[in-house]
């Protein structure tokens, strides 16, 4: 059966014989694009404190910015006001309290707290709260999943900044993560509650936005219903979720002219209405008028927060995206972009309802002069789809984000754009994003009641966001005690004010995002609660060393022509399915690789430094592990490409391990020693004593070499005297001769062999553990894709194995 599996394999093209002498081949590095638009082009200097780049580049940046990160906060003048006041307005200064939170609340959340703090704390270029806790998991192993390995310290974008001595609150937080269970668990959980908020998120906005967007027509048709207004707004969102699986690239260019355009003009209305109706709002900067507010309406006032909040509603995706430019440009553009327009537009409004606060229930389209309404409306229009579509792509980003984590089922995952990498597309997450948009369009059919469901949404990201900040203060900026706590103290402190008044209204609305949040985090808690059991099993019952050496030296096991990839979720030792199949079919391929495909916490890892690997056994079985890192933002190759990146790297693995196998200094190896995390997980190994670097624990295959003369550069001279002295024909000859062996294997075809485990619950589990493994699990894993179609495998060429494991 294994034999004729690789019948069929192509012949493979394009492999390039590695040559011994060479040691500059490093691969380029991997140049990453904006996962959401194609005008998000990285800042090289994006995630320098520094001004290092040109005021040009700054500029170009910050109008970058105005369409990519401000669609949907840009649009939030659209509801506010009628979703703060929903029983009317009962004394004229009530709108001054109302202009004056709104003010500090903007400057207080979206200025000082996400684009003065927040943005400082991206992960590479990447935000939201997932970046945060990625951050946080590459300064202290807060993984549930125990496949951590020291090596993956060494890849250049990983920067753990370890605590210093003196730091001890560093210290004492990063002990704190890693000893205790329950906090890891809980800050798993706080991470994937806010994610589930962010995606219920994109079902919310686009229902809100176009909504209210298209709720302008009732000026000019006022004979339009409600119904009629709520199945054009259908029609939109049908419309919109139809054109995602096309891409954003073909029309991401036009973004940030409608924005500008419409910022521009709800300024320039906001300024005409100041000047028109009522230029005694601009007392709303004094804060006493926030006091009055609350004193004379009391806890009317105190409910009417959960409107104010949606002033900054889009933060959460803004922070998501913001850190794909450089902080000045964002700076710039926020200061001098979004923040006079947005301000000026309600205190425009604000001063149109001091004359006619009857009009609060569509005060944004009344406000608007007649002879610009239409271009308005139209522009309304654009911005709500632009915001929406900002919204929708950063629910499929973490989606994406959270299968590397493990914490979701396996779903379709297609990018849109040739060009830029980071382009997705998830068909059965875009149909229920749809699915849920339109319900809620069609079931609530007011701007007020989605919003009070919208304001949960924002209000717990936030929350959530300031304690995943505090812990990146102590643990990786190691800021002053007295600035930490003066964060944490005002922003949860109002933060919970907000949340307050929020859940007072639970049941008008506020239901609905946490309910579509429960279930998906249900759907991750199972998936990922299965995935550590599955992997604890498998590394409790790893095959013993003895165990391995028996099965490859048995005399019935034929050695089958061709390469077998054998994938595994262990980074370290031989997974239990290996001797399964041994006895099901007893041969194994010429060339054996274990293969585990590793997500570290950083968004990409340079082709240079994706593989690991080690010989199994024996050199001449031919038997080797390999652990393919990626980052949460990498795209999987196709099989063939994998293939050939695996075979160049194997290469350079054969050359170095041969290099070290010479012998040579003692003195040499043992001061560019690196302690190896690949801890053996074979019970009857002993590793031998010392600091001396054995070919067994190397490292990276195309640096661990050059990697450690690197760290001595004092002694590389007397490196490559030593390299020199050692290389003789005959050595060359045997290496060549071993990478020719590999590649002659390589054309006889490659085999996927792929391991199906059932998981099930043991016979005297607990009743809740065998409702998750038993029913909730089998059904999430018989209705997700398979892991060939994952990994883009073809089908002729898997061979798949089936094992049950009890948990």
């Amino acid at each position: 059966m294994a034999a004729e599996a690789v019948v069929g394999r192509e012949s493979r093209e394009e492999i390039i014989l590695v040559d011994v002498n060479d040691d500059d081949d490093v691969a380029p590095a991997v140049r990453r694009q904006d996962s959401l638009y194609v005008d998000a082009t990285r800042a090289p200097g994006a995630n320098q404190r520094g001004g290092q780049e040109s005021w040009a580049r700054t500029v170009r940046l910050a109008f970058q910015c105005v369409g990519i990160l401000y669609g949907d906060i840009g649009t939030s003048p659209l509801f506010v006001y009628s979703s703060t006041f929903k029983d009317g307005i009962h004394h004229p200064d009530d709108l001054l309290g109302a202009l004056s939170l709104i003010i500090y609340s903007f400057a207080l959340f979206t200025i000082v707290k996400y684009v003065f703090i927040a943005l400082r704390a991206n992960d590479d270029g990447d935000g939201g709260t997932f970046a945060l806790y990625t951050l946080i998991s590459r300064h202290a192993r807060v993984s549930l999943i125990p496949n951590q390995q020291a090596e993956d310290e060494l890849v250049s974008k990983y920067n753990t900044g370890k605590p210093q001595a003196t730091l001890r609150r560093a210290r004492w937080m990063k002990d704190l993560l890693e000893t205790k269970r329950a906090i890891k668990i809980w800050l798993f959980l706080l991470t994937i509650l806010a994610t589930a908020m962010v995606i219920s998120d994109a079902v919310l906005t686009p229902a809100i936005s176009v909504l209210s967007a298209v709720g302008g027509l009732k000026e000019k048709a006022p004979n339009l219903t409600t119904d009629e207004i709520v199945w054009i707004t259908v029609a939109i969102l049908v419309l919109l979720f139809a054109i995602q699986r096309f891409g954003t690239d073909k029309i991401g260019y036009l973004f940030a002219p409608i924005v500008l355009l419409w910022l521009l003009l709800i300024g320039a209305v906001g300024i005409y209405n100041t000047i028109k109706f009522d230029t005694g709002v601009l007392r709303a900067f004094n804060l006493k008028y926030i006091f009055d507010y609350f004193r004379r309406n009391k806890k009317e006032a105190w409910i009417s927060l959960g409107g104010i909040l949606l002033c900054f509603t889009g933060t959460e995706a803004l922070f998501s995206d913001l850190g794909y430019f450089s902080i000045r440009s964002i700076q710039l553009s926020f200061s001098f972009g979004l923040v006079p327009s947005v301000l000026l537009a309600y205190i425009g409004q604000a001063a149109y309802l001091r004359e006619h606060p009857e009009h609060i229930a569509n005060t944004f389209y009344r406000s608007t002069p007649n002879v610009v309404f239409w271009p308005t409306f139209i522009l309304a229009v654009a911005a709500s789809i632009i915001g929406s579509q900002a919204m929708i792509s950063c629910a499929f980003a973490t989606i994406s984000h959270l299968q590397t984590l493990n914490c979701f089922p396996r779903v379709k995952i297609l990018h849109t754009s040739r060009q830029y990498s980071g382009q997705l597309y998830i068909p059965e997450v875009n149909f229920l994003l749809c699915v849920g948009a339109c319900l809620v369009t069609i079931g609530f059919k007011t701007t007020v009641i989605i919003g009070e469901a919208h304001a949960i949404c924002v209000v717990l990201v936030m929350i959530i966001t300031t304690l995943l900040l505090t812990i990146v203060m102590l643990l990786v900026w190691k800021i002053s005690i007295w600035y930490v706590a003066l964060f944490f103290i005002v922003f949860m402190s109002s933060e919970s004010i907000y949340l307050s008044a929020v859940l007072y209204q639970f049941v008008h609305g506020e239901y609905v995002p946490v309910a579509m949040s429960l279930v998906l985090m249900i759907v991750m808690c199972v998936w990922h609660y299965v995935h550590v059991k599955r992997y604890e099993f498998e590394v409790k019952h790893t095959v013993p060393r003895d165990k391995v050496k028996e099965l490859l030296e048995r005399r019935d096991i034929q050695r089958v022509p061709g390469v077998g990839l054998f994938y595994t979720d262990l980074v370290q030792g031989i997974p239990p399915v290996f001797p399964h199949l041994i006895e099901k079919i007893p041969s194994i391929h010429s060339v054996l690789i274990f293969v585990s495909i590793k997500h570290l916490p950083i968004p990409s890892v340079d082709k240079s430094e994706r593989f690991i690997f080690r010989h199994v056994d024996k050199e001449e079985y031919k038997v080797f592990q390999c652990v393919a890192r990626y980052g949460y933002r990498d795209p999987m190759e196709e099989a063939k490409d994998f293939v050939d990146a695996l075979t160049e790297n194997l290469q350079y693995y054969i050359r170095d391990v041969n290099f070290y196998a010479m012998g040579g200094d003692e003195q040499i190896f043992r001061s560019t020693s690196y302690a190896s995390s690949i801890a053996d997980s074979f019970a009857s190994y002993e590793k031998h004593s010392g600091n001396a670097v054995y070919a067994e624990e190397m490292l990276t295959p195309a640096e661990s070499f050059s990697e450690h003369t690197k760290q001595h550069s004092g002694r590389s001279k007397h490196f490559k005297q030593f390299q020199l002295e050692n290389m003789n024909m005959e050595k060359m000859e045997k290496i060549q001769q071993e990478q020719h062996a590999i590649l002659r294997e390589m054309e006889n075809g490659v085999v996927y062999i792929i391991g199906e485990s059932d998981m099930v619950a043991r016979p005297y589990s607990s009743l809740i553990n065998k409702i998750i493994v038993n029913y909730i699990y089998s059904f999430l894993r018989k209705n997700c894709r398979n892991g060939e179609k994952m990994l883009s495998i073809p089908r002729s060429q898997v061979l798949k194995v089936g094992i049950t494991y009890e948990i």
